[in-house]
């Protein structure tokens, strides 16, 4: 059947560099946008927006739990607040100001968790963030977002500044290509469905979307097998309309995350099929339950599976019902 939305030959970005340049773009005409960092100006590419609005940029120096109590602070106040910091510090460090003074309070903080995943590859295991969904899934009235190219960026980050709830958006390092034309649409809390077929079901999210899309564009010109390939984006809520629609011919489905194989992505959607009768074959691909080995972020991903070749044979096993 082929892409229903397809990639382009276009310059594509890292994702922070698309973040950083629409953070610019609307305090341009919104002075109550204010971005709190945490010594992390550099790292989330915010240098720009320091020297065309230093007064729009508050920072806090490496104290996360201060950052996420002073932006809940801001924003209580109106402001229009993006909290920035390395993502495995601020989900896991900061994780009861999360709690308490954003969700609980109701303050609407734009929480960007910067560096995501594997990112910081060599660094190790201490500056991998593979927590990060399965802590925050489990806090009441908070949307987790993990954009998958730069489209999906843009549109995430201009969506955030209107919403009145707190949120949570993910974001690695690396360019990413363009799964979208810039007329796709995007709306958070909808899963995107960026390939069409019926012999299998691929659903990814935040950078594992791409190799998801090429894995499945591999096993149609080898093998050829018809793959659905969904981004989905807002691992909460959850897009169980989507899920549904894309389960309910029984196809073997298998989700991909640059996270844990414990309560991400994949435990999300296994435990929407399984409690409304779907019995579709179903894997969960992610990071063991391990620390993870030392490398580059594409070596870890390469290592664990989380490739083009790493997609296609595991579906291709699923296929086989094979383990």
């Amino acid at each position: 059947m082929g892409d229903v939305i397809t990639t382009t030959s276009a310059t594509y970005l890292a994702n922070l560099d698309v973040f950083s340049g629409t953070l610019q773009k609307l305090a341009a005409t919104n002075r109550n946008l204010l971005v709190v960092t945490s010594d992390s100006r550099g790292s989330g590419k915010l240098v720009p927006f320091a020297q065309n609005y230093p007064k729009q940029l508050i920072e806090v120096g490496i104290a996360e739990q201060n950052l996420v109590g002073v932006a809940a602070g801001l924003a209580s106040t109106g402001k229009n607040v993006f909290a920035v910091s390395p993502a495995c510090f601020l989900t896991a460090r900061s994780f009861e100001q999360i709690k308490t003074d954003v969700a609980y309070s109701n303050n609407p903080v734009r929480l960007v968790g910067i560096s995501a995943g594997v990112s910081y590859g060599a660094l190790g295991s201490t500056h991998h963030s593979l927590h990060d969904f399965a802590a925050l899934r489990a806090v009441n009235n908070l949307t987790i977002v993990a954009p998958a190219d730069n489209f999906e960026s843009e549109q995430a980050i201009r969506q955030a500044a209107e919403l009145d709830t707190p949120i949570y958006i993910r974001f690695g390092k690396k360019p990413m290509p363009l799964l979208t034309e810039a007329n796709c649409p995007f709306e958070l809390g909808k899963g995107r469905l960026v390939r069409q077929g019926d012999d299998l079901v691929l659903i990814a999210t935040g950078e594992t979307v791409y190799p998801a899309l090429q894995a499945a564009r591999h096993l149609d010109n080898v093998h050829g097998i018809q793959a659905s390939v969904v981004s989905m984006h807002t691992i909460k809520p959850l897009d169980y309309e989507l899920l549904a629609r894309v389960a309910a011919k029984g196809s073997p489905i298998v989700t991909v995350e640059e996270h844990s194989i414990f309560g991400g992505l994949g435990e999300a959607c296994a435990s929407f099929l399984m409690s409304n009768g779907y019995r579709n074959p179903f894997r969960i691909m992610g990071i063991p339950d391990e620390y993870t080995v030392t490398g580059s972020q594409t070596e870890i991903m390469d290592h664990y599976g989380l490739s083009e070749s790493g997609i296609a044979d595991r579906a291709l096993a699923l296929l086989n019902n094979q383990s």
